[in-house]
């Protein structure tokens, strides 16, 4: 919330199925406005009045009776919505406008009623650090990476002075990454649904994709999942959901843009090039398929990726590392430190508190946001 200009008058929030869209609307309105302003009202496009109502006609009533934030929640559930939007931005100057809307929205590229008006900003699962903070009722900071370069062995150590990070670790990579995990409810049920959500609006619906379609979209999760992280073998995916190699190849994008999967390059490549890996999109995803045989070196690569994956540039690592960041650090992702220290490789490893010099330790990545 404090990342984004409250001041531009329109404003796209994008996210997954799950990470608290509506909850992050709500609270805006909540701490902005408080209890009984009128000025601000969410709406849901979902609801059966605006099968009727315009998002204009409603917008134009409510600034009429003295409205000034309209945060609009589903927004894809509504035909037409972003020329409505951009009538609104012309025609009502007094007015702002939040929306939220799926991750798989190109809300610049696929509506150009919109270009050079919106400002979107991605809502993301939870850090370990707002994971942390919540379940311990802390405030820890968020510290870059050029910190953490500079200074991390201070940063984890006073970290560590005031609670146990690895006490928590776990339950994060579990459950901690969808806010949903406080509601009292099987969390791996309600996470399956989840994703399957994912899959049948946020992939078909928005994508115009048929429903028929649905189930090689989830064998193809599927496959990938059980097999996560590895070179996606297209050919052969292909023949197993019966499609043809592009259509894997715009399945998989399609995946990643939904926040199930990511994809991993080679510095010089890029999509629609098959990818050198495909991960889950983060580690809380890798539990439901096939909880026994989750792979534990698997869990500790997807944790990294995701963590960095926000303000970081990730490509396949060289000299046997496993990630290259922003084309020039060099990462290795451990269990601990086996063999001779490279000077020229950071670790990231799982198993320390705190770390010294090029040994990191991988919980702290989680503070990155």
């Amino acid at each position: 919330m404090d990342e984004i200009d409250w001041k531009d008058r329109l404003i796209g929030i994008k996210g997954s199925r799950g990470v608290g869209k509506t909850s992050f609307l709500l609270e805006y309105a909540r701490e902005y406005f408080g209890k009984g302003n009128r000025e601000c009202l969410y709406i849901n496009l979902n609801h059966f009045y605006f099968t009727e109502c315009t998002i204009i006609g409603f917008a134009g009533e409510f600034r009429a009776k003295g409205g000034k934030v309209l945060l609009i929640d589903q927004v894809f559930k509504y035909p037409g919505w972003s020329k409505e939007l951009r009538y609104c931005y012309d025609n009502y100057p007094d007015l702002k406008i939040v929306f939220s809307g799926s991750s798989v929205m190109r809300l610049k590229e696929e509506n150009p009623d919109l270009s050079g008006r919106v400002v979107s900003y991605n809502l993301r699962g939870f850090s370990f650090r707002e994971y942390l903070n919540l379940t311990t009722g802390m405030s820890f900071p968020v510290y870059p990476l050029n910190e953490l370069f500079a200074d991390h062995t201070r940063i984890a150590g006073s970290i560590c002075s005031k609670v146990n990070p690895l006490a928590f670790f776990a339950d994060y990579l579990h459950h901690g990454y969808y806010p949903f995990y406080l509601e009292k409810r099987n969390f791996s049920e309600n996470l399956l649904k989840t994703m399957n959500m994912m899959l049948e609006v946020d992939v078909l619906y928005i994508k115009q994709i048929e429903q028929s379609y649905l189930p090689k979209l989830r064998k193809l999760l599927y496959l990938l999942a059980i097999n996560a992280p590895s070179a996606p073998n297209v050919s052969q995916l292909s023949k197993d959901i019966e499609t043809s190699r592009a259509t894997v190849m715009n399945y998989i994008k399609y995946l990643t843009d939904a926040r199930l999967t990511n994809m991993l390059y080679t510095s010089d490549e890029t999509f629609p090039k098959k990818p050198a890996k495909v991960y889950m999109h983060n580690t809380n995803l890798m539990f439901p398929i096939r909880p026994s045989e989750v792979n534990a070196q698997a869990i500790r690569e997807t944790f990294f990726y995701n963590l960095l994956h926000k303000d970081h540039k990730l490509n396949t690592g060289i000299r046997n590392t496993h990630f290259m960041v922003d084309g020039m650090y060099h990462f290795k992702i451990e269990e601990s430190l086996r063999g001779k220290n490279n000077p020229d490789v950071y670790y990231a490893i799982d198993k320390i508190e705190t770390g010294q010099e090029n040994l990191m330790p991988l919980w702290l990545f989680g503070f990155l946001y």
